[in-house]
């Protein structure tokens, strides 16, 4: 009949004996692999009431399951051995979703320009979002918003008229960042739902606007790579409405405001971490082209947030 899994040490140093010996291999990982083997023969129930014992969330796919009782093992193996040392890692996570002008069908020659500039500040310690920030912007080449736009974002005309200049508004970002010490008494990483706020929005906007693209944004997390590779799902997979899905969670709030979707979007980092997902650089901008960040380089926080200069 099926095996049930039963994780206890005593199982798994039973077993020992069979794994394959290696010499650089430390014992706790073939613990941790036989363990593995067992999670994997397991049905979806049986994985639901292993993570309800264990007081972990129990909504999701059966593979994202397996991966939230893997990981949920194997850091209690590591725990045991070695302590955590949680200084090595950012304190902070500053998701931001652009909302931008647009047109149906998106022309080639249109030129966007950041109309919401959204922060959700999340803590990595307490796995909360603590704090969020908020402005609308006025667009500059473009003034007036297209209907598709403000059906799509329902940021309407009025909105826009009364907003700030993208270099204000970013000023005003830059402040609330300092006041909450992001990058001088906590580490701090940012965060996107794929390449496009950083490399094209953010990049694009800096230049209307006549300024040098920030440093505190030259770095940041790809959620989608980072989702598709802890979860070993396709790219086509990790989209925000099928992440949310596949963890188990419904979208809150309206959908392509930008707010919203970052606070949707913290919501599925907080449980990758929970899950034991360590969020972390993947991708960057150097001399305006967008680059992979390898998943060896050092885990190094984002700078202090400064104003950019304008350019000549």
């Amino acid at each position: 009949g099926r095996q049930h899994c039963r994780i206890s040490d005593q199982e798994t140093k039973g077993k020992n004996s069979a794994a394959s010996s290696n010499d650089f291999s430390d014992p706790v990982y073939k613990e941790i692999a036989i363990t593995n083997g067992y999670i994997n023969r397991m049905t979806r129930e049986e994985l639901r009431s292993k993570l309800a014992e264990f007081k972990l969330e129990t909504r999701g796919v059966k593979d994202v399951l397996k991966k939230r009782l893997k990981n949920h093992y194997k850091k209690q193996k590591l725990m045991q051995k070695e302590p955590a040392n949680r200084d090595s890692y950012y304190d902070y996570i500053c998701v931001v979703d652009f909302e931008a002008t647009c047109e149906e069908g998106n022309p080639p020659e249109f030129v966007h320009e950041i109309i919401e500039f959204p922060v959700v500040l999340l803590n990595t310690h307490t796995l909360e979002i603590e704090d969020t920030f908020q402005q609308y912007v006025k667009p500059e080449i473009n003034p007036k918003l297209s209907n598709f736009c403000i059906s799509l974002t329902g940021i309407t005309q009025d909105i826009v008229d009364k907003a700030d200049s993208f270099p204000q508004v970013l000023q005003n970002v830059i402040e609330w960042m300092r006041q909450r010490e992001l990058g001088t008494k906590y580490s701090y990483s940012m965060l996107t739902d794929g390449s496009w706020d950083m490399s094209k929005f953010l990049n694009i906007q800096c230049r209307i606007s006549r300024i040098k693209y920030p440093s505190f944004a030259k770095k940041w997390i790809n959620i989608r790579k980072s989702y598709g590779n802890f979860y070993k799902v396709p790219r086509n997979q990790t989209k925000l409405t099928i992440m949310l899905e596949k963890l188990g969670m419904n979208y809150d709030g309206r959908p392509h405001s930008g707010l919203d979707d970052s606070k949707n979007i913290a919501r599925i980092a907080i449980r990758m971490l929970q899950d034991g997902c360590e969020l972390r650089v993947n991708e960057r901008m150097h001399a305006g082209q967008l680059m992979t960040v390898s998943s060896s380089a050092p885990l190094e926080g984002a700078p202090a947030p400064q104003m950019p200069r304008y350019r000549n």
